[in-house]
């Protein structure tokens, strides 16, 4: 490794530290996005790598929602593409494998999933970033550089959408 990658400027973590800590955690959030195991995996290497190469001036403490921000950049990025939308759209979105005593709940985890999924992007990072991944409403504003009041009309939407969905009715309703 290199002197940049054991200590990142203002941050006390090293590259190894961070991945250790926040590449679940990025692969998670890339894999609920895009539905897809192997592009979530690329996403995920591309952002450690962006990491390396960029060098960038982290706070410490905002390691995470430095990290998690240039995921969904990439993610939307890649669903944005014509590529993407010819092979991916139409696939099964996740891969779950059930013990044997939690069928129940396995079938209720994939219908909800399946409900984020169908959210629109600007929906579904939302939910993604606070029932996912932890993060309050001033904090997501400040990763997606946006008021809070949107991120929180967002939310708000995006819960809306998913209990219409949930009780079968129309998403766009």
């Amino acid at each position: 490794m290199t002197q940049y990658a054991d200590a990142l400027e203002n941050s006390a973590l090293s590259f190894g530290e961070m991945y250790e800590r926040y590449a679940t955690d990025v692969l998670r959030v890339c894999y609920f996005y895009l539905g897809n195991r192997e592009q979530a995996e690329d996403v995920c290497q591309d952002v450690f790598v962006r990491l390396l190469t960029t060098r960038p001036s982290l706070q410490e403490g905002s390691e995470k929602a430095w990290l998690l921000k240039v995921a969904l950049n990439r993610c939307k990025d890649l669903w944005r593409s014509s590529w993407l939308k010819r092979v991916v759209l139409g696939s099964p979105a996740f891969e779950l494998v059930p013990a044997p005593d939690e069928i129940g709940e396995m079938e209720e985890n994939t219908a909800i999933m399946q409900a984020v999924h169908s959210l629109p992007p600007d929906f579904r990072e939302i939910i993604l970033l606070h029932y996912y991944q932890g993060f309050g409403i001033a904090e997501i504003a400040k990763m997606l550089e946006l008021p809070e009041g949107t991120i929180s009309s967002r939310l708000s939407r995006a819960r809306k959408r998913l209990e219409n969905t949930m009780k079968g009715e129309d998403m766009h309703a």
